[in-house]
C-alpha cells in the first residue's frame, strides 16, 4: 500500500496545488461581495475585484494632485527603503554579535543573559520611545526594525554557531588555526546558511513593526496610506495594498530563498521537497 507521505506531486501538479487556495479564497471573496452589493449598492466593506483593480491602477499611473507623484510607486519606494535600512543593520548585528556569543566563551558568560532579556521585550512598548529620543523621522523606524530583529537573529546565530561540532574547532586549532581564522573558516561559512534562513522568518514581523510606525508618524509608505485612507473605510484602497505588501514580503522570502541555495547547496542537500 501506497502511504500517503511518500506521493511526491510533480512540477505541474505542484503548480496546481499551489494555486487551487488562492483560487478558492478568490472566488468566495467574489461571492461574499456580489451577495453584499446586492443587498447594498453603497457597500465598502468588500468592494469588487475590478472597483479595487481601478483604484490601484490610477494610484499607480497617475501623479497625484498634491503632491504630483504617483502614490503606489512613492509609498512603495519609501517603505521597502526603511525596510532595507532595518534588515541591514539588523543582519549586521546580528551576524558579528551571534558570531562572538557563539565563539567566544568570556563573551557569552558576559553578554547572553543582556541578549536574552532584550528579546523579550516588546518592540512596539518602545515604539514612543523611540519617538522622543530619535523623532518622527525616518531614523525611529529604523531603529524599530532593528530592534524588533536583531536579538533574534543575534540568539538564533549564537544557538547555530554553538552546535558546531566540537570536533571541527579542535581540528581547527590542531592545524594552527588562530580564534580569528576558526570564526572566518569554520564558524562563519556554517553560520550564513541559517542567518539567511532566520533572516527570512524575520520579513513578516520586520513588515508588522515598519507598518506600525508608518501608521503613527509618517508622510509616505504603505503603513501610512493604509492608515490615512481607513477613516474613509476605503477598502478599494485597502485590500489593495494590503495584498501588495503580501507580495512584496514574498518576493523577498523567495529572493532569500534562492540566494541561500546558490550561495551555499552544500546546508541543502537531502532537502525533503
Amino acid at each position: 500500500m501506497r502511504r500517503a507521505m511518500n506521493i511526491v506531486p510533480g512540477p505541474g501538479a505542484r503548480v496546481l496545488l499551489a494555486m487551487l487556495p488562492f483560487a478558492l479564497l478568490v472566488f468566495i471573496y467574489i461571492l461574499g461581495s456580489a451577495e453584499r452589493r446586492a443587498v447594498n449598492p453603497d457597500d465598502k466593506l468588500l468592494p469588487p475585484i475590478s472597483e479595487m483593480a481601478s483604484t490601484i491602477t490610477r494610484m499607480a499611473t497617475e501623479p497625484d494632485r498634491r503632491t504630483g507623484t504617483l502614490v503606489l510607486w512613492a509609498d512603495t519606494g519609501a517603505s521597502l527603503q526603511r525596510l532595507g535600512l532595518g534588515l541591514g543593520f539588523a543582519t549586521l548585528t546580528g551576524l558579528v554579535i551571534g558570531l562572538a556569543l557563539g565563539m567566544l566563551p568570556l563573551v557569552r558568560a558576559g553578554f547572553a543573559p543582556l541578549v536574552a532579556v532584550l528579546s523579550m521585550i516588546p518592540p512596539m512598548a518602545l515604539l514612543p520611545i523611540l519617538f522622543i529620543v530619535f523623532g518622527l523621522g525616518e531614523l525611529s523606524k529604523v531603529v524599530l526594525i532593528v530592534i524588533g530583529i536583531a536579538p533574534f537573529l543575534v540568539r538564533d546565530l549564537a544557538m547555530s554557531v554553538g552546535a558546531i561540532p566540537i570536533e571541527q574547532m579542535v581540528k581547527a586549532q590542531t592545524l594552527g588555526a588562530s580564534t580569528w581564522q576558526t570564526v572566518l573558516r569554520v564558524a562563519l561559512p556554517q553560520a550564513m546558511p541559517r542567518l539567511l534562513e532566520a533572516l527570512r522568518l524575520s520579513i513578516g514581523p520586520a513588515f508588522l513593526f515598519l507598518i506600525s510606525a508608518e501608521a503613527i508618524a509618517a508622510e509616505n509608505g504603505l503603513g501610512y496610506r493604509i492608515f490615512l485612507v481607513r477613516r474613509y473605510l476605503a477598502m478599494d484602497v485597502i485590500i489593495p495594498y494590503v495584498a501588495w505588501i503580501t507580495l512584496l514580503a514574498y518576493v523577498l522570502d523567495l529572493a532569500l530563498a534562492k540566494i541561500a541555495r546558490g550561495a551555499f547547496p552544500w546546508a541543502y542537500v537531502g532537502e525533503r521537497r
